[in-house]
């Protein structure tokens, strides 16, 4: 209904007033255009038209003329109403979805005219400005997010907009709970060198969570990170030994700050190259003799397995469960000659040592160095003893003044010297006495045979002749009755 009041002034040539006709629409709606009309009598002649509203003077004509309204606004007659802003819920949880729904109504007489929409936040516009769509989804909603929420519909044609009265949406924010620490790294395993991820993570918490990364001997933070999530990742790119120790995390959303369990992180060190030692009884190793080869690594976690080669061949191997060496004892033959190593195995990667080369001499090799010292001592103390036993006969001869021209002098002490290979065998041919002394008694030779087929040796071997009691004729060069030859051998040049 349009509540319209329209007087028409005009000068006419009868007074006939009554006679005049206001032409408008039947009904009119906000936004439409209206051409009002005002008609008289036919012969009438009009010198002056004016049009009024509410007894408002809207506009004066010289002539007749019609009056256009380009749009109406009579609250009588509105299009759609005011919309009013919906939400699902005007206090939700911190990061749950919100719908929002602008809602109005069109007249019924005009339900066929389109309506657009557009929601805000404040003076900020939400989503992808005006949609035909009355509803807008927001997924998830932060505390950042709290604030003021309005509306707008707008006809697409005829730009009638109204706008929504202002809501209030507080997002509800939830304290974080349950903070923990965890590593992640390549096997499982955190090693020297390689990279290292300490996560920690919350099981309840909402809005902006701010993690920050703590070791327990420093008490210094190591990283710190704030986002929207349940988990952070703190990466350490190469650990190093040093790095070993005991963590922690804590996380914060506002509320209160959680911190974690300590967790203690060992760090595996891969074994360095090791270094094999032999040791062996002497300064040269023989035939017999009880090798020991030892293996150690410097640097390396426990438990290490050591194993030894001989020429690439697997001896054997040893495990050291606390680290540092572990060693391997062989007893040593003729085929043991050539070069020996070791490699160490922690799980992280094995190496070998350098080769270190053998060298076996023949059965009791290394002790006939001493001997050969020993038997140049023994042969220069017979020498002494024979030159010493012919001047002090020369020397009793000449006192006794006896001599004998059919019988020789005596040999009481005969020295001869034999050099062969292999067992030495006493030739008593190879010596005469001549002497009439009755009864007489060759001593057996006392001797050791050190000798081998493969080594030339010299002997020497002493005899030592007896008297017997009550001989008369008999002159005793030395006072002691029994004597005792040791013998030795030595090498040849």
């Amino acid at each position: 209904m349009l509540l319209w009041s329209l007087l028409v002034i005009f000068a006419a040539v009868t007074e006939q007033a009554d006679s005049l006709t206001l032409v408008a629409p039947s009904s009119v709606f906000e936004g439409d255009s209206i051409v009002l009309k005002c008609q008289g009598e036919p012969n009438w002649k009009i010198r002056k038209m004016t049009y009024h509203k509410d007894n408002k003077e809207l506009s004066v004509f010289e002539k007749v003329s019609d009056f256009l309204i380009q749009s109406a606004v009579l609250s009588d007659s509105e299009l759609f109403q005011h919309p009013v802003l919906t939400a699902s819920s005007f206090q939700p949880i911190e990061g749950g979805p919100v719908s929002l729904k602008c809602e109005t109504q069109l007249s019924p007489q005009r339900l066929d005219v389109q309506l657009q929409f557009c929601f805000f936040r404040e003076n900020q516009v939400l989503g992808s400005r005006w949609s035909s769509s009355p509803e807008l989804q927001i997924p998830a909603m932060w505390s950042e997010d709290t604030g003021s929420y309005w509306c707008e519909a707008e006809t697409v044609t005829h730009r009638i907009r109204k706008q929504s009265l202002r809501s209030q949406i507080h997002v509800q924010r939830i304290p974080i709970s349950n903070v923990s620490l965890e590593t992640r790294a390549p096997g499982g395993q955190v090693t020297e060198g390689q990279k290292l991820i300490l996560l920690c993570s919350v099981t309840a918490g909402t809005g902006n969570v701010t993690f920050s990364w703590y070791r327990e001997a420093t008490g210094t933070s190591l990283g710190m990170k704030t986002q929207h999530s349940l988990s952070a990742e703190l990466e350490i790119p190469a650990v190093k030994e040093s790095d070993a120790g005991k963590y922690y995390c804590r996380a914060d959303n506002g509320h209160e700050s959680i911190q974690s369990k300590v967790v203690n992180i060992p760090v595996r060190i891969p074994v360095s190259r090791p270094v094999l030692t032999l040791r062996s009884p002497g300064a040269q190793t023989a035939v017999g003799d009880l090798l020991e080869l030892h293996c150690e690594a410097l640097r390396g976690s426990p438990p290490i397995l050591y194993r030894f080669y001989h020429e690439d061949v697997t001896l054997g191997n040893s495990s050291a469960p606390s680290g540092r060496g572990a060693s391997f004892n062989l007893s040593l033959t003729a085929e043991h000659s050539g070069n020996y190593s070791c490699e160490a195995d922690n799980g992280l990667g094995a190496h070998h040592s350098e080769a270190v080369p053998v060298s076996i001499s023949g059965p009791d090799g290394h002790r006939r160095d001493l001997m050969t010292a020993g038997v140049l001592w023994g042969l220069f103390g017979v020498l002494v003893f024979i030159g010493v036993a012919l001047l002090l006969y020369s020397l009793f001869q000449k006192i006794s003044g006896e001599s004998s021209a059919t019988n020789e002098p005596r040999d009481y002490h005969a020295v001869n010297s034999l050099s062969h290979r292999g067992d030495c065998r006493l030739n008593p041919q190879e010596f005469t006495y001549s002497s009439p002394i009755p009864k007489m008694e060759e001593l057996q030779p006392v001797y050791v045979n050190v000798g081998s087929v493969d080594v030339d040796v010299v002997y020497s071997q002493v005899w030592s002749i007896q008297q017997p009691e009550g001989s008369a004729n008999i002159r005793t060069l030395l006072e002691n009755k029994d004597s005792q030859v040791i013998y030795s051998s030595v090498k040849k040049s």
